[in-house]
């Protein structure tokens, strides 16, 4: 069985031939408009029509009006673009798979959270920038506002690839570990509550990582609301979207210290524009949304791809089926 396999993925020459070897025999065709950026959004495209699976960033839309499409795989863990009720129930009705490409970027993101946890308990980023400024020596302040890890309680908003790692990182320093997701079933190391619960989950974490997508029942998930429920001084994390918090609430948290500290990869507008507060917001550490890059970040989409292709075309477990 002969496929077509469309893309609008843009990989660098390495990548492209470990792409074009590992779909033979099946006949592989180039978006009309491609783009070397995993998040940027594709373009309808005529030669769409005309493919059995897509990879990449293809149109939403056009993936539902096109019958012959059985599998799309996308190449980034998110996928707000495809997750609406029409696009998972058009799918479902026609028997096609949706791939998204979370696991290549779990390890990534989980290990970028617990560096950022780990320098700000043992205070690295106030001591960096004194090195950078004034140079000056903060031996009794530094020493003892350090905290550990060990015992403390950290709360997942959204428990997938990344929640699960980042779990698996933190076991060794016996935290204490809750998780929000919408569905409740145990998880080994990981207490998991229901949405109900959540406001008595909030006082008692030192520590929130938001791991939530970007859909309609997410976004400003962490309000006014949730985040006044905070104990004095915990710390806030974000490496899921910036849609799905209302910064205008976190900056006024940060500001009376209900928020001690965040950590923020990704946010509502992107690149954060130069005059936004929370660049000036002394307790915010910002990264410009690299928690989930890798050095070999195109050769891992591309295997993730090819692995899927074998279950496609051989049969076996996909991996990381949303649909």
């Amino acid at each position: 069985m002969s496929l077509v396999i469309w893309t609008n993925a843009e990989f660098p020459p390495a990548e492209t031939a470990l792409l074009e070897a590992g779909v033979a025999p099946h006949r592989l065709v180039r978006a009309r408009t491609t783009s070397a950026a995993v998040l940027a959004a594709g373009r309808p495209d005529p030669l769409l029509a005309e493919a059995d699976v897509a990879f990449g960033q293809p149109d939403a839309a056009q993936c539902l009006a096109c019958p012959r499409l059985r599998w799309v795989e996308v190449t980034t863990a998110g996928y707000t673009r495809y997750d609406t009720a029409e696009f998972r129930e058009g799918f479902r009705a026609r028997g096609a798979v949706f791939t998204n490409a979370s696991s290549v970027f779990a390890d990534s993101c989980a290990q970028h959270v617990l560096a950022m946890m780990l320098a700000l308990g043992r205070r690295l980023l106030p001591s960096h920038r004194e090195q950078l400024t004034d140079r000056s020596w903060h031996y009794d302040e530094r020493r003892f506002e350090s905290r550990l890890l060990t015992g403390q309680t950290v709360l997942l908003l959204g428990f997938g690839a990344i929640g699960r790692r980042l779990a698996e990182l933190l076991a060794p320093f016996g935290m204490t570990i809750l998780a929000v997701r919408r569905q409740v079933r145990s998880e080994r190391g990981v207490r998991i509550i229901p949405e109900e619960q959540l406001s008595s989950a909030l006082g008692r974490a030192d520590h929130v990582v938001n791991l939530l997508p970007d859909n309609e029942g997410t976004r400003n998930y962490v309000n006014a609301r949730r985040l006044a429920c905070l104990r004095p001084g915990a710390r806030f994390y974000n490496v899921g979207r910036g849609a799905t918090v209302d910064e205008n609430a976190l900056l006024e948290a940060l500001r009376s210290g209900r928020v001690g500290e965040a950590y923020l990869d990704v946010f509502q507008t992107e690149p954060l524009p130069p005059s936004h507060p929370f660049w000036e917001t002394p307790n915010c550490f910002i990264t410009p949304h690299t928690a989930g890059g890798r050095h070999d970040q195109h050769e891992a989409i591309v295997r993730h791809f090819l692995a899927n292709l074998e279950a496609c075309t051989h049969g076996g477990p996909w991996t990381d089926r949303v649909v």
